[in-house]
């Protein structure tokens, strides 16, 4: 799929959905896809996106001559996110302003990184998202190094293939397998439009019983 097709078929509707939707929708399938802890380092930011995969190791132990993360960014679309896995590693950064800069070239959605990043400030001035567990001053220089990318990696214990849907935003982050996109998006429209019409509901003055009992919640995704 190419990156206009995803913007055609896709984008618009995930733009309309928070992860926590998608998250229940994936609950509903039977998918384990949500990762907990990684979240916007700055502002309210949300990011969509093929996955461009990246993963990092520990400087020595692998023989790498290549900067993290430029590969990756040469060869992304417009639309794609990049994608790190540093196995929650918050004592080395391995993302900053200039590798963001080179993504905002790009028109890269966003970055998501388990682990630690730096330059925050300088990155909401560039208005580029950026999430993660954390944020560490300290360089990535002699300390890690870029494994390999565009590979399959695991962020938290969820694996990510390249060319997964990563959705990210305030709550969180799901990564959608490629194939499942349709269903899921089908699943967690559905799932939004009945807490939706749960909170119309309330608002209108109907009892929290009532609306509970109207709307069965806690078997919401067996139905």
């Amino acid at each position: 799929m190419t990156s206009e097709e995803f913007d055609r078929l896709y984008r618009g509707r995930l733009e309309k959905l928070a992860t926590s939707n998608l998250s229940d929708a994936l609950d509903k399938l039977g998918i384990a896809a949500a990762v907990i802890g990684i979240v916007p380092q700055w502002g309210k930011t949300k990011v969509i996106g093929r996955a461009i995969t990246i993963r990092m190791i520990a400087a020595g132990a692998a023989q790498s001559k290549a900067h993290l993360g430029v590969d990756a960014i040469f060869s992304a679309s417009p639309g794609d996110v990049i994608v790190i896995d540093n196995r929650g590693d918050l004592n080395n950064n391995c993302w900053g302003e200039i590798l963001s800069m080179g993504a905002l070239q790009k028109k890269i959605s966003g970055v998501v990184v388990d682990g630690a990043v730096r330059d925050v400030d300088t990155c909401e001035e560039f208005g580029f998202p950026v999430h993660a567990r954390g944020t560490v001053p300290i360089t990535a220089r002699g300390r890690i190094v870029q494994e390999a990318w565009n590979i399959p990696v695991r962020i938290g214990n969820i694996p990510v293939l390249p060319g997964d849907v990563i959705v990210a935003d305030v709550n969180g982050m799901v990564a959608i397998p490629a194939g499942k996109i349709k269903e899921v998006l089908d699943a967690a429209e559905n799932i939004a439009a009945k807490e939706l019409a749960m909170v119309e509901a309330l608002r209108a003055g109907q009892s929290i019983l009532d609306v509970d009992k109207q709307f069965n919640y806690e078997q919401m995704l067996k139905s």
